[in-house]
């Protein structure tokens, strides 16, 4: 699964070959300028006829010109190429990573998943750029170099291939010895840090209630000084290879003044002498390149551990569930499908119905639902009641499919596991107990549930919901929402997401503790007006552990967890 990863993180070839082209040009530039440079001055010194330099000088010109050009567009092509494949790597990552969420990390730490997700998946980019490019150019160029410097002598470009490739496998080896370990305390290290400053951003306002702000960044900056710290044992490390490879440079270009006898010109000779430089600079991308395919080696690892472990077993597994839902799928497609499944409904079914349903959490011992039978038809209210902890939520999540079941579970008269859950969500519409609200403008935190409907639309749901009233006196669907709605109270919250969840057009609602975060005074009124705000033809499931009297009065059967 590794090699997977890395290869998902390559281009094509089509895609990544002007790249190595160009960079082939770039460093064949870097070895001609400085050979060339190194031959004219040489030959200057002897006086000859200015004829005789011309075309040197002319060429020193235009490699110059042509290294910085070669590099600027090899940086383009290459770059644009990788940026494409990463987002389609991540797209790959995250249609991994979806079938996991809820149930499947939950032993991950939130910064570890975050890590792994950003910083590793943005570090297998490197496997283009860093590693295969690096070995490929470099070794085309370093080889077309040392045979250059064997048509003038063979004795100076063993001496190069001796010094310089001596030095690259002692950078190597120290390299590894001293950065090798820090590859796994990187990960570890970064997601540290990206738990400190979760943990500090959403508790901001508990801390400074309490006084603990103080502590917690300290907390903050102590990660971040771990994460630093093997960060520039790192950086020493790509230093000391550096400093390697000149050393292995120089080393050669003092051999071949000791033992190469300088009878083919001084013009040639001082080429010889020169071009060990050149080839270092470029050979030194080698051993860099072998110790960035150690890091993505790494980031690879701990992607694949995260994306590719087993799922537990109390998670959806089939072909159909592992499917990712098309992202332009909209309400209006998924009315489309409910349209279908309803015409093929015979008349008087369930919409919905479950028989010795049985689901447990991931984790968890004993199942939280058992053995529970039940119907519903459209227009009808089912209500599912019980303490905190007796699996109301559990139930939930297994109805959309984010937790499997045991027994039967048939939406529209087909087996759910046979649906698959991008199938299932696109009937059933689930308002969760702390519902999501994205830290934008109330238009988008509804459009994405609709995106073709008109504001004239929205504000009509925004009214059937019972908020037409409060956003026309905040400035209407421009008003923030905030972080995870911070600035709006839980039952606007809940009303929200009703407003989505009907704009959507499921033709199966299921309201999980609406009046959750309501202040108990407030929440029989509310849940009333949220019930009320159903449609009739809508089949609404209603879970709560306290219900009022004229909700009771409306819903054709109740259970008790």
């Amino acid at each position: 699964m590794v090699k997977d990863l890395r290869a998902a993180a390559v281009p094509s070839f089509v895609a990544r070959a002007p790249g190595v082209l160009l960079g082939v040009l770039a460093d064949a530039c870097v070895v001609g300028l400085l050979a060339l440079s190194m031959w004219l001055i040489v030959r200057a010194a002897e006086q000859p006829p200015i004829l005789y330099l011309n075309f040197a000088i002319v060429g020193v010109r235009a490699i110059a010109i042509g290294r910085a050009a070669f590099r600027y567009v090899e940086r383009l092509a290459s770059h644009d190429a990788a940026f494409a494949q990463l987002a389609v790597l991540r797209g790959v990552t995250f249609q991994r990573l979806l079938p996991r969420i809820p149930g499947g990390v939950e032993t991950n730490r939130r910064g570890e998943v975050l890590a792994a997700f950003v910083d590793d998946v943005d570090q297998l980019q490197d496997e283009a750029l860093r590693v295969r490019q690096p070995l490929i150019v470099s070794s085309v160029v370093v080889l077309l170099s040392l045979i250059l410097v064997a048509l003038i002598s063979p004795l100076a470009a063993l001496m190069t291939a001796v010094s310089i490739g001596g030095a690259a496998v002692i950078a190597v080896w120290l390299t590894d010895r001293i950065a090798g370990r820090s590859q796994s305390a990187l990960s570890a290290a970064r997601a540290k840090l990206q738990d400190a400053i979760l943990e500090r951003a959403e508790a901001a306002e508990v801390l400074a209630a309490f006084g603990a702000t103080q502590n917690a960044d300290a907390k903050v900056f102590a990660a971040a000084e771990q994460l630093s710290k093997i960060q520039r044992k790192q950086a020493t490390t790509a230093g000391l290879t550096a400093g390697l490879m000149l050393l292995g440079a120089g080393l050669a270009t003092v051999m071949i003044l000791l033992f190469v006898q300088p009878d083919m010109g001084a013009g040639l000779f001082g080429l010889t002498v020169i071009v060990p430089a050149a080839i270092a600079e470029v050979f030194l991308a080698v051993p860099l390149a072998l110790n960035a395919r150690r890091r993505v080696q790494s980031s690879a690892a701990r992607v694949a551990r995260l994306t590719t472990s087993e799922l537990p077993a109390e998670l959806p597994q089939t072909a159909q569930d592992l499917e990712i839902s098309d992202p332009d799928d909209s309400g209006e497609k998924r009315h489309s499908a409910a349209v279908t499944l309803r015409a093929q409904l015979p008349q008087g079914e369930p919409l919905i119905a479950a028989s010795n349903l049985t689901i447990k959490h991931p984790g968890s011992g004993d199942p939280q639902i058992k053995d529970l039978t039940f119907e519903l038809h459209a227009g009808e209210t089912l209500l599912i009641t019980g303490e905190s902890g007796s699996g109301k939520s559990t139930l939930a999540a297994a109805l959309v499919r984010f937790l499997d079941y045991a027994g039967s579970l048939q939406v529209f008269g087909v087996a759910a596991r046979d649906l698959g859950g991008p199938t299932v969500r696109q009937l059933i519409g689930l308002c969760e107990q702390r519902p999501h609200l994205f830290d934008t403008n109330l238009r988008q935190n509804l459009l994405f549930a609709k995106p073709s409907a008109s504001d004239a639309e929205l504000m009509s749901m925004l009214k059937r919901v019972g908020l037409h009233e409060w956003v026309a006196a905040r400035g209407g669907l421009e008003m923030r929402i905030g972080n995870r709605g911070a600035l709006v109270s839980g039952g606007q919250a809940q009303r929200i997401a009703l407003a989505r969840v009907l704009l959507a057009e499921f033709p199966i609602v299921v309201l999980d503790e609406p009046t959750a975060s309501v202040d108990r005074d407030r929440a029989d009124t509310l849940l009333q007006e949220l019930v009320a705000a159903v449609p009739q033809d809508r089949a609404l499931l209603l879970i709560s552990h306290t219900v009022p009297p004229a909700v009771r009065a409306r819903a054709a059967g109740e259970i008790v967890l």
